[in-house]
């Protein structure tokens, strides 16, 4: 998940960068309340004062969670971009999938373990301190929170851990990471719309307006984002299927390579205004591309002599991909090397076309029938950059074809 940028950065953890959506101080307040009048008994001040501590001792329970996730996830090799306190909790934005079932498994679990590691011991502590302190019960209440969290958070359904370990188990029955997303992702669905028909019930038949409002929103939140597993996981399955052939495009131009640069200079640079993409050719055989900075450093003296073949660069020193490569091969390509455009060579090593990322989207959304404009991939093709709704980019460098 990419961290917008009204989220706070606060500081890292094991380098782990921590960000706190400014919505995440509404649930600090509405925690700092309950906790604040359920300890009235203490007096006003101890009483607020616990509840404050509380509700940060809640949250810091949170970030223990995700850290879990974050540090398994890392040691396996998977980079974990940011942690995000959020109004429903927090998130983990974790850059890729785990290579195997068992591996996706102990990365869905380690959340739910720490917060079962932590009722435990503060489970402990709390037996350990007299039972009537302040102490010992805003410790029990600590632990019983956990206790909460990790058994919430084991619900079978996409986006939660339970989803995720659900998907590792179908994942390792079917042998498809997508399917089992999908069916995953499902069961998250299943599950965020009941919850909205359990808080309108609730809502209804007893009255408790807040209380089931607030499940309604979170089926509503489970819904949305088990909806965008199972959208990306679409996507994902598409940029596997489609390759390099389906979308390279012949907008290029061939050149003779023994012409001057002069000539060339004449008859294609300065009757287009638009840059261009060459490749020179002699006897019937692609020679490469021509370097237009190449071309630009050399002296106009040496114009008339010297000839188109001294500034190109051949195909095996150019990026270049496979017209059976996959569209996750080609985007990870273009992401990596930082390239405007590649080069994709036929079986016999020839120039088969091009492909820049207008022409990736325009293939993707032919593929699901999404609308997207000409004047959207012209945007793109310019300043070479996906549409903010479909970062293909993240989504290619996520998708793994193990």
């Amino acid at each position: 998940m990419r961290v917008m940028q009204t989220n706070w950065k606060i500081g890292a953890l094991f380098g782990i960068p921590l960000f706190l959506d400014p919505l995440w101080f509404i649930i600090l307040g509405l925690s700092i309340l309950n906790f604040g009048v359920a300890y009235q008994a203490w007096g006003v001040m101890l009483a607020w004062s616990a509840g404050i501590v509380m509700a940060l001792l809640l949250f810091g329970s949170v970030l223990l969670h995700e850290l879990g996730h974050s540090l398994v996830a890392r040691s396996q090799g998977i980079r974990v971009k940011s942690i995000t306190l959020f109004l429903f909790g927090g998130i983990a934005a974790i850059e890729e999938e785990s290579k195997t079932p068992g591996k996706a498994f102990q990365v869905a679990i380690a959340g739910p373990a720490v917060s079962i590691a932590l009722f435990i011991l503060l489970k402990l502590l709390a037996n350990i301190l007299p039972h009537t302190s302040p102490a010992s019960m805003m410790i029990a209440d600590l632990a019983r929170i956990n206790l909460v969290l990790a058994l919430f958070n084991l619900i079978p359904g996409l986006p939660l851990d339970g989803g995720q370990v659900l998907k590792a188990a179908l994942w390792k029955t079917t042998g498809n990471r997508f399917q089992a997303v999908r069916l995953a992702a499902k069961a998250g669905q299943i599950l965020g719309y009941s919850a909205i028909a359990l808080g309108l019930a609730v809502d209804y038949l007893t009255g408790e307006l807040v209380t089931g409002l607030w499940i309604a929103v979170l089926g509503w939140f489970g819904v949305r984002n088990a909806t965008n597993y199972d959208r990306v996981t679409i996507v994902q399955e598409t940029l596997l299927e489609l390759v390099a052939a389906n979308a390279m495009t012949r907008d290029f131009r061939v050149v003779d390579a023994d012409q001057t640069l002069r000539s060339f200079a004449d008859f294609y640079l300065l009757e287009s205004a638009t840059p261009q993409v060459y490749f020179a050719e002699s006897d019937g055989r692609y020679r490469g591309i021509v370097d237009l900075e190449n071309f630009r450093s050399c002296e106009r003296s040496q114009w008339e002599t010297q000839t188109l073949q001294s500034i190109v660069s051949p195909l095996t020193a150019i990026p270049t991909v496979a017209e059976s490569n996959s569209l996750v091969e080609v985007i990870n390509k273009l992401e990596n090397e930082q390239l405007p455009r590649i080069t994709v060579l036929s079986p016999a090593g020839s120039v088969a076309g091009v492909i820049d990322r207008g022409d990736i989207v325009k293939a993707v959304a032919q593929k699901l029938n999404l609308r997207i404009s000409d004047g959207e991939i012209k945007r793109i093709k310019e300043e070479g950059s996906y549409p903010p709704g479909l970062q293909l980019g993240a989504i290619a460098k996520s998708t793994s074809e193990s």
